[in-house]
């Protein structure tokens, strides 16, 4: 089976990509994304996000919310601010940010592929989070952010990238975060026809980031196809928008935890019970508590930093070959988040929240001194190995456990739906 195809794009002009480009829909708020658009009328947020030009007072899943999108939307191919390419192209998408580099390979997937369980899943996905991105995707007709897949590198994908990245590109930018964005258009047929047949040595892809867009897309399918005596199998709203990253290209930042403690938990207490799995060094900065290796986590507690490290007794009860409790927020939550602090679901316990590793150890100390929350947990990023481990074996990660930097940016290409 065919896991990708090219497809016909709809692109911002080159001398407005820059300005079009926007944050992922579910990074953001709504107060940010209204303030960042705000003195910018190309800004893709009012297509992904288009609440922020409604009354605030509309609830974020209103129908006006979409429909809303859709003006936008249609606003936006009127005005020649997006225009749809007249051939089924592959596209590359580079992002330099600092030291890293990724490059991906824009494409749509195939969602029989996805139920066939080639394209493999890691996450659970929440219904009104996935309800949201169904009616947004059949409000527009369109699908608008794209799916972050990775997959097992292959050499002769990668080098077909790498002369496309030869060629002009079509937009060149920078963005937030100093991260640099770099767009190519594969309009070659010889070059589309060597990719497809280079990608052919891929079994599996693994859903990375947006497992809340590729269900959705496969509700949308579903929905089409119903509604479709004609249906071939072939129609646009059987494939959905992603951006291919090759496993070893794949940047997984910490996801970190702050927490609220109940008052009967002194401190003291709590890290005597705490060093009964970890050897507990106090350290004077969150840069000397920083987990550098897995296995060690970074506490900041009673306006203390300290270094967690896994000892001997229980390094021999975790069992190395169970993907998913081998994890490192799977042995905190084991040892410390249930059985000291009494949370069992991080998903839905209100006594939890997750920091993204971008932010820096500086806002879990924030946060903390703060008074809103008693104590922060750093991690050691997840490792690509892992997520891929974890969904070949059809188990779940446990939720937060990998932040992707940096974020695709929205708008640069949309998929429309027939």
């Amino acid at each position: 089976m065919k896991l990708i195809k090219p497809f016909c794009g709809l692109r911002p002009t080159r001398a407005l990509a820059s300005q079009v480009a926007s944050h992922p829909y579910d990074v953001l708020n709504r107060k940010e994304a209204t303030e960042i658009a705000k003195d910018n009328p190309y800004s893709f947020l009012h297509i992904n996000k288009p609440e922020i030009d409604l009354d605030s007072k509309t609830a974020a899943y209103d129908r006006r919310v979409y429909q809303k999108g859709r003006e936008n939307l249609d606003q936006f191919i009127e005005q020649g601010v997006l225009q749809l390419d007249e051939e089924a192209n592959y596209y590359v998408y580079k992002q330099i940010m600092g030291t890293h580099e990724q490059v991906g390979l824009v494409a749509v997937a195939s969602v029989d592929a996805y139920e066939k369980n080639l394209i493999k899943k890691h996450e659970f996905t929440r219904p009104d989070k996935e309800d949201d991105r169904v009616r947004h995707m059949e409000s527009l007709s369109a699908q608008v952010g794209p799916v972050f897949l990775t997959y097992k590198s292959v050499d002769a994908v990668n080098e077909l990238i790498e002369q496309t990245m030869e060629t002009e590109s079509e937009y060149d930018f920078e963005a937030d975060f100093n991260t640099r964005h770099v767009f190519w258009v594969v309009k070659d047929r010889n070059m589309v026809a060597k990719i497809d047949t280079a990608f052919d040595e891929v079994n599996h892809l693994y859903v990375a980031d947006g497992h809340h867009r590729s269900a959705a897309a496969q509700r949308i399918k579903r929905l089409c196809q119903g509604r479709n005596p004609n249906h071939t199998g072939e129609e646009s709203y059987n494939f959905f928008l992603v951006v291919l990253f090759p496993d070893k290209q794949v940047q997984i930042l910490d996801y970190n935890r702050v927490v609220k403690i109940e008052s009967n938990i002194l401190p003291t207490r709590l890290l005597n019970d705490i060093g009964k799995y970890f050897d507990v060094f106090k350290v004077e900065s969150a840069t000397m508590a920083k987990p550098s290796i897995p296995r060690c986590f970074g506490l900041y507690l009673n306006n203390c930093w300290y270094q967690l490290t896994v000892n001997n007794k229980l390094r021999a009860q975790i069992d190395e070959y169970n993907p998913t409790e081998s994890l490192d927020v799977s042995i905190m939550q084991n040892t410390v988040f249930e059985p000291l602090l009494g949370i069992k679901n991080q998903r839905t316990d209100k006594r939890v929240d997750f920091v993204g590793g971008i932010r820096g150890l500086e806002e879990l100390e924030k946060r903390v001194n703060s008074g809103e929350w008693q104590a922060a947990v750093a991690f050691y990023p997840t490792s690509v190995e892992s997520l891929m481990a974890i969904a070949d074996a059809d188990e779940v990660m446990p939720p937060k456990s990998t932040w992707f930097e940096p974020k695709l940016k929205s708008g640069l290409v949309v998929h429309m739906l027939d």
